[in-house]
């Protein structure tokens, strides 16, 4: 099935985009692969940052 109007979001625990995600090399590969980001708190269950 294709749904060429949906955007897809890679979740992101908020520690792990606060770690991880920081790194120079992988800053370099969200931006080069276009991805879309959802950061959010798995305690809280919320949303904290959609990143596009």
């Amino acid at each position: 099935m294709s749904e060429p109007d949906r955007t897809l979001y890679l979740a992101i625990p908020f520690d792990t985009f606060d770690s991880f995600f920081q790194e120079r090399f992988v800053q370099e590969s969200v931006r080069l692969y276009q991805l879309k980001l959802v950061v959010y708190d798995p305690q809280k269950e919320v949303v904290i940052e959609w990143r596009n």
